[in-house]
């Protein structure tokens, strides 16, 4: 896996072109510069243009990838940076260009660029900001081991709110440590894990450098679902390697890899995501729902859509939405349907026979909270039941759930009367974690449609 620094080269370079490209639009059609242009001159401009900026980038990039520095010093770098462009863009110009080549055109693409780009990034900084803010977007740290390098990283995390991280304190395993922000022992990790919502560990002691104890403290998260990330004291000799990933300035060692932790990856499937849930809402939802909502109306008393806490990526609650199949009870979150329910209304039966009544989850899915394909969100009663009686079952919250996934096209939904039949969704889930590409989601959504496996056990 690529360094998240790699990766967010590549994002923000993607930025720059749509930008710049904007930019000479707005110049190509609203400039009196450009009339008189023929369709070769236009390619050639565009293509110089494009070319300069990711020479410019790609020399210029590494201390403009964080969003971790105040606003007026992004400014000043991107002053900096601008005036490299012009200058390469000038040279390429005289170099590949005709000698009578416009060089106002040139200036105006560059100052449009200059601006834009100004624009975006005050935009990014507030929404960033505000998210940080209202703890969005926010995964929450423990520190293992209060030591130099430990204390460097939480003031690292502190100072730059915009990485995305907020230091909750530290573990130690000493017992005589009883330092202001060490929130407890090693001993007592996964009830401190549950006590402060904590999304990832960052470890800082050297003795974990121990393959042993290592696969141990891996083995332990996984059971009470939490991330796990080491942080060698000795950064330069890691340096060289690709599987690392980025905290600001320092490398750390992501000793679980799954494709989602890559950064191009989660943006192609949450692309995948908005469009393909945009699509169902507008051209099918639109018309489906008035339709359904009546008939639910008509069948029994109570809301159209029924709402229920699950537990989503990071074993946070999130309400999941549905078309209300059975009639208004008090164990609705606690018991779960089987065959047979008498809860469940004429209609309600066809809904859960075909699916239907998951369709308002496409709006969870682009609200963000869950995605088309991924483990199935549970109920929290499920989470707290099977997460003592499976090990890794918290593994499979380490993605969004989905509105159907790999084990349910295996046939593998429904009622879980048995533990075997939870046993083998969460094989199937890990599978999919382990595995998982953008053709396989392709894949399951195409059996979800066409094959009976999809269907098998519905209630």
């Amino acid at each position: 896996m690529r360094s998240n620094e790699t990766e967010l080269r590549y994002l923000y370079l993607a930025f720059d072109l749509i930008i710049l490209n904007l930019s000479f639009a707005i110049v190509y059609y609203m400039s009196p510069i450009s009339n008189g242009l023929n369709p070769n001159e236009i390619s050639s401009y565009i293509l110089l243009l494009n070319m300069s900026d990711v020479i410019t980038y790609s020399v210029f990039s590494r201390r403009n990838l964080y969003l971790h520095d105040n606003f007026s010093n992004r400014v000043r770098r991107i002053t900096n940076r601008g005036l490299i462009f012009v200058a390469v863009t000038f040279i390429s110009a005289i170099l590949f260009l005709p000698k009578d080549f416009s060089q106002l055109l040139l200036l105006e693409c560059a100052f449009l660029f200059y601006i834009g780009k100004l624009i975006f990034y005050f935009g990014l900084y507030t929404y960033l900001k505000y998210s940080r803010e209202k703890g969005l977007y926010v995964h929450r740290v423990l520190i293992i081991g209060p030591n130099d390098m430990g204390i460097f990283l939480r003031e690292l995390l502190d100072n730059n709110p915009m990485l995305g991280y907020d230091f909750v304190g530290y573990i130690t395993n000493k017992v005589d440590d009883k330092t202001e922000e060490v929130l407890g022992h090693m001993d007592n990790l996964a009830q401190l894990v549950k006590e402060n919502t904590i999304d990832y560990i960052f470890v800082t002691l050297s003795e974990y450098n121990d393959l042993k104890k290592c696969k141990e403290l891996l083995a332990k998260c996984n059971k009470i679902g939490v991330r796990l990330r080491f942080v060698p004291e000795n950064q330069y000799w890691f340096k060289p390697s690709m599987n690392m990933e980025s905290v600001g300035s320092l490398v750390i060692f992501n000793p679980q890899e799954i494709p989602l932790d890559d950064l191009k990856s989660r943006f192609l499937k949450r692309s995948f995501d908005v469009i393909f849930s945009s699509m169902v809402i507008v051209f099918i939802m639109s018309w489906l729902l008035p339709i359904i909502a009546i008939l639910i109306k008509l069948s029994s008393k109570g809301p159209v859509f029924f709402t229920q806490n699950r537990t989503g990526i990071n074993n946070r609650t999130f309400k999941c939405l549905k078309f209300r199949s059975m009639r208004m009870s008090d164990d609705s979150d606690t018991k779960q349907a089987t065959k047979g329910d008498s809860r469940i209304t004429k209609i309600g039966a066809f809904l859960r026979k075909t699916n239907l009544d998951e369709f308002p989850q496409f709006f969870n899915v682009l609200m963000g909270q869950m995605s088309i394909v991924g483990p199935r969100p549970h109920m929290l009663k499920h989470t707290d039941q099977y997460s003592e009686l499976i090990d890794y079952y918290k593994v499979r919250h380490y993605v969004k759930p989905g509105i159907t996934g790999w084990a349910q096209v295996n046939g593998y939904r429904g009622e879980t009367d048995e533990l075997w039949k939870m046993e083998k969704r969460v094989e199937y889930d890990m599978k999919y974690l382990e595995k998982w590409n953008l053709l396989w989601d392709f894949k399951i959504l195409f059996m979800t449609v066409a094959t009976k496996s999809a269907y098998k056990n519905a209630q």
